[in-house]
This record gives structure tokens, sequence and C-alpha cells, in this order.
């Protein structure tokens, strides 16, 4: 499939295929006549890769999800629950910076 059928079907523009492709999320191949090329799965992909940043994920935690994903190991769980909880620490720490006169108690 050519970078264009890709962008239109997963909603994208042609500019974040090339960005994935560089941050290692996704690949292509090159046809004869040097042409991107994506496997037929690149447009779930790339929608897999939409929602895990518009979750809040970096690109490196993607880069880092994305194989658990391919071999569905149950690891990919694991790390949504490690990451929900430096999220949650994360929520704290700003709470008590906006307010250090709180009770932090509940803070671990």
């Amino acid at each position: 499939m050519r970078i264009g059928e890709v962008a239109e079907k997963a909603g994208v523009s042609v500019r974040a295929l090339r960005y994935y492709e560089e941050q290692g999320l996704l690949q292509a191949g090159r046809s004869r006549g040097g042409q991107l090329h994506y496997p037929d799965t690149a447009v779930g992909r790339v929608r897999l890769i939409q929602q895990l940043y518009a979750a809040g994920l970096p690109s490196r935690v993607v880069r880092e999800v994305l194989p658990c994903v391919d071999t569905g190991e149950e690891k990919a769980d694991q790390r949504i629950i490690d990451l929900l909880a430096v999220r949650n620490q994360l929520d704290d720490v700003i709470a008590i910076a906006r307010d250090p006169d709180s009770d932090c108690s509940h803070v671990q």
C-alpha cells in the first residue's frame, strides 16, 4: 500500500507517517521504483499509534509498548498499569506544587 493510501485510510497526514517511521514505530519497504510501500496492516498500526498518543504516551513509550502488542505479550497490560501509577504520582506532585499547604499524607 502506498503512503498516500495509508494516510487517507488512517486519517493522518503523510508527514505523520514519515514521523512514525523516523521514530521506529512504523516500517515500510521500497518498491523496485523506490516508492515507499506499507503492508496491509499499516492502517491498523497507525490507528493504534494514534490512540496511544491520544492517551498521552510519548514516542519512546509507544516504541516500548508496540512490540508487546505485536507479539501479544501480556507485558503491555503491566506496562500500562505502571505508567498509570507514575502518572498518578506526578498528579500528586503537581497538586502539592500548586498548594504547598495542602495535606500530602496521601502521597507515597
